[in-house]
């Protein structure tokens, strides 16, 4: 934890905070806090700061706490993502969140086992608390949207269209397709299909829409690795 993230609940007054579970267990066995130790805080959804320490119990702490700067930027790219396995979406949404994409598509694809979609991991609140770990590790404090969509068709035919209008829209799949671009100053719609990649169809259909192909080499890459792979190289 690099940031301490408050949650408007945690507010007991405008600059004091007081916590308890998994923040208050971290200060306790990971930062080995003791009362009047300056720790960085944010706020969810609002600015960065500092805290100070004024009370430390086995059963809540008690923060000062101001803010006066802004977290990062985020990155100008829209992520189209084919729902991985569960274990692995709970990795991909803590990366997501802390390499800054500020929007995520959940997209079905031929090659995602419908079981996937009845993971617990999908309701909200088990995304958020992932895209807060992210957050944490980054030292930011907005959250992305997260969209899910179960039905890839009507999603490509009706909605990607838009929302790759005026952006460089990009399929990462593997084949003899151009190497992906370093370094983009534009806007991007990105898709990571996958494991087993996109089928040639949904290639097809997102060819249609506006996003072309591109590929990181002859290695097959686990998807958390891909995605991160593309955004350090695209960035």
């Amino acid at each position: 934890m690099n940031l301490l993230l408050l949650e408007d609940a945690d507010f007991i007054s405008a600059d004091r905070a007081r916590l308890e579970g998994r923040r208050l267990k971290h200060l306790h066995e990971v930062h080995r806090a003791e009362e009047g130790d300056s720790l960085r805080v944010g706020q969810v959804g609002g600015q960065m700061g500092q805290g100070r320490l004024l009370r430390l119990e086995a059963d809540c702490a008690e923060l000062e706490v101001s803010f006066d700067q802004p977290p990062p930027g985020k990155l100008p790219i829209t992520l189209l993502l084919a729902l991985p396995r569960p274990k692995m979406l709970r990795r991909v949404l803590q990366t997501v969140a802390a390499m800054g994409v500020p929007r995520l598509v959940l997209l079905n694809s031929y090659r995602v086992e419908k079981s996937f979609w009845q993971t617990p991991f999908l309701e909200a609140a088990s995304i958020r608390e992932q895209l807060i770990l992210g957050l944490e590790q980054a030292r930011d404090t907005m959250l992305p949207e997260v969209i899910i969509e179960k039905r890839f068709k009507p999603f490509v035919e009706d909605r990607l269209p838009q929302l790759a209008q005026d952006t460089l829209g990009l399929v990462g799949h593997p084949g003899n397709y151009p190497a992906c671009p370093r370094a983009v100053e534009r806007p991007i719609t990105l898709a990571i299909g996958p494991e087993g990649g996109w089928i040639p169809y949904e290639v097809e259909k997102m060819q249609e829409a506006g996003l072309q192909p591109v590929q990181l080499g002859e290695r097959i890459l686990r998807v958390e690795t891909a995605v991160t792979a593309l955004l350090a190289r695209l960035f």
